[in-house]
């Protein structure tokens, strides 16, 4: 018998070689239904897969973000089948899962698949799924993997088994295919009830533009026809939401090839945007005891060396351009920066903590092929601060920037949002990450009670934090569902040290600073993307570029109106008239279009009482108002910054 122990702590015993849907069954039929893998002492395993020692074993299914991940890999296995299927003689290189679907990237030789033909491979999908085919794993000797796909003539799977180890081979075999896989996978292919394959792509082996270029298929599956229903609503919103699209028709911003890739011109519309979220920004911070500073574009090699993120983080900057015998990088990150600042005066416990804030501009270079719109540029402005105090302060900073995150959210509208603390992995210290296993640990543990007792919600992942301590990865959902990464909250133990930062503590002894990295809104760049989608380019008034549009009925209402947009300017809003000799319907219609927030109509009615007849955007009329009430309620919506 083995003992297995389940995540609210319950033991109880099974008989040796039972899987985890064994298990699952012999609490209810209802539970083995939804199971689709099972988490096994922290690794994804099969729930099919026999059990022969004690173990902590939590069930996974559909609400699980492993579950989900298991049941699109196992659905590129089932797409991979029908397309060998349907072109006899593909070979298959890789076909993992993705956040929302899979792909596979296939060698068809010399034929071509083209949109057409994936209503085909959707049909025979479907076919190979409701066949009910288990997922049947099985471990096999390099030495006879080696022998099956030497046979098989498969290039691609020989090359990846040069790479394992033996021992360590597994293949994974449903219906009619067989593939080298190391899983996990879902128990059976019946499970997945709806798919829509979604796109049909190239990609070049292993990413190298020298290699062959394969046929790379996405797509996405679910178990009811309900939830693919759903989201296919939601591709055709985000469709509509894309703030690519949205940038250009609203005077955004715009991408020149003079200019180069990855680096936005920002028109007037998108610069006003810019200027209300830096305001709110230097309001809040200015709230908050933070003080601003402003540090170059470029800095010497040696300050980057002495940082520590030529070594770790070279391949994301600018390459080096030299002048007198010394090279110079662009800037990557503020944060050097604010450390020299920090070292530039003599600091005492009393001047602690200090809170260094910038919005600064930084270059990146991003690869080519991962730029994409304002969500991956080269030149991006950061919302940056850093918070340089003691250990004893530590906890009420961390837990003050997260209340700055918060209080954002609740102006913008954000209500599902979690905060992902990215650990260090033991395995990479002195590689990936700094080499201080007991600061590791001590941070991390401060980070996570300070989000354990404010009740903030998060999650942990490991090998995913800074190379200079522990961060959490903001993660925030739009009004349409789709996830974004916004901004990271860093701790950093490192840094400080390598400036030789100190400060003088209350026993009259140098200190070195616990350092907080923060940028709650993160770049102007990526938050303006997210804002256009989330708002479908309609944004509240205060942030909206033009905030009313005037439109007189005809020429001879135009003094009234200009009349009017001189005491809305006054008043610091931004208006504008329509006065072109077109239709009124024509004018209301292109300042829908247009997402302008408030639109007055002026007409003969209108200046005769010395009032203004008010249309909402997406609302429809609302009314008459005089022009003093009208420039009350803006100003109001203004100042609050109403959602």
């Amino acid at each position: 018998m083995i003992n297995i122990t389940f995540p609210d702590g319950a033991v109880r015993q099974y008989e040796s070689g039972s899987t985890a849907l064994d298990i699952a069954r012999s609490i209810s039929e209802g539970l083995a239904r939804k199971v689709l893998a099972a988490n096994v002492d922290g690794q994804v395993w099969d729930a099919t897969r026999p059990l022969t020692a004690d173990a902590n074993v939590k069930f996974l299914t559909w609400d699980d973000t492993d579950g989900k991940s298991t049941f699109w890999h196992s659905s590129a296995h089932l797409m991979a089948e029908a397309v060998e299927s349907l072109f006899p003689g593909a070979k298959f290189w890789v076909g993992p899962a993705l956040d929302k679907g899979f792909y596979y990237d296939i060698d068809l030789g010399d034929r071509k698949i083209s949109e057409e033909d994936l209503a085909g491979l959707e049909k025979k999908m479907n076919e190979l799924a409701k066949q009910n085919n288990a997922y049947v794993r099985k471990e096999m000797p390099k030495a006879e993997a080696i022998a099956y796909f030497t046979e098989k003539g498969d290039e691609y799977k020989l090359d990846l088994l040069g790479n394992l180890e033996d021992g360590k081979i597994s293949f994974y075999t449903q219906g009619q295919f067989t593939d080298l896989c190391r899983g996990p996978h879902i128990p059976a292919t019946g499970a997945i009830k709806a798919i829509k394959l979604t796109n049909i792509a190239g990609a070049y082996w292993k990413g190298n533009e020298n290699n062959k270029q394969l046929t790379r298929i996405y797509g996405v599956t679910f178990p009811t026809q309900k939830e693919l229903d759903e989201y296919l609503l939601m591709l055709e919103e985000a469709k509509k939401r894309d703030h690519r699209k949205l940038g250009k028709e609203l005077g955004i911003y715009t991408m020149d090839d003079d200019v180069g890739p990855g680096l936005p011109l920002w028109l007037p519309n998108g610069t006003i945007i810019i200027e209300e979220l830096e305001k709110l920004a230097k309001e809040t911070e200015e709230d908050a005891g933070y003080k601003r500073v402003v540090t170059p574009h470029l800095a010497k090699e040696s300050m980057y060396l002495t940082s520590g993120h030529l070594p770790y983080y070279a391949d994301s900057m600018f390459p080096a351009m030299e002048m007198d015998g010394t090279k110079y990088y662009l800037k990557a990150m503020n944060c050097p920066h604010h450390h020299k600042i920090f070292s530039a005066e003599q600091r005492s416990y009393k001047d602690m903590p200090l809170r260094l804030a910038e919005y600064g501009t930084c270059y990146r270079y991003e690869q080519s092929g991962e730029l994409f719109g304002l969500m991956r540029v080269r030149c991006l402005h950061m919302n940056d601060a850093h918070i340089y105090c003691t250990k004893e302060q530590f906890a009420q900073e961390f837990k003050a920037v997260n209340d700055m995150y918060v209080k954002y959210f609740n102006i913008f509208g954000i209500d599902k949002y979690v905060m992902r603390l990215s650990l260090h992995d033991p395995a990479k210290l002195g590689q990936k990450y700094i080499n201080e296993p007991e600061l590791w640990l001590e941070t991390e543990q401060m980070v996570r009670e300070v989000l354990q007792e404010t009740g903030t919600p998060f999650i942990e992942v490991q090998d995913e934090g800074a190379f200079y301590g522990p961060k959490i990865d903001v993660q925030i959902w739009s009004a349409i569902g789709r996830e974004f990464t916004l901004a990271t909250n860093q701790v950093d133990f490192a840094q400080g040290r390598r400036f030789k930062l100190e400060f003088t503590n209350k026993d009259n002894s140098p200190e070195t600073p616990l350092i907080i990295h923060r940028a709650p809104l993160g770049t102007h760049e990526r938050f303006i993307g997210f804002l256009l989608e989330h708002y479908a380019g309609k944004f509240p008034v205060w942030l909206a570029p033009q905030q009313v549009k005037i439109l007189p009925i005809s020429d001879k209402f135009l003094p009234y109106a200009q009349e009017v947009m001189q005491q809305l300017r006054k008043a610091r809003v931004r208006v504008d008239i329509d006065d072109r000799s077109e239709k009124i319907g024509k004018k209301i219609r292109e300042a829908e279009l247009s997402r302008v927030p408030y639109m007055l109509v002026i007409g003969e009615k209108e200046v005769a009482e010395g009032r203004l007849s008010i249309r909402r955007q997406g609302v429809g009329d609302t009314g008459s108002v005089t022009v003093e009430e009208f420039i009350n309620t803006v100003k109001e919506e203004i100042a609050e910054r109403k959602a």
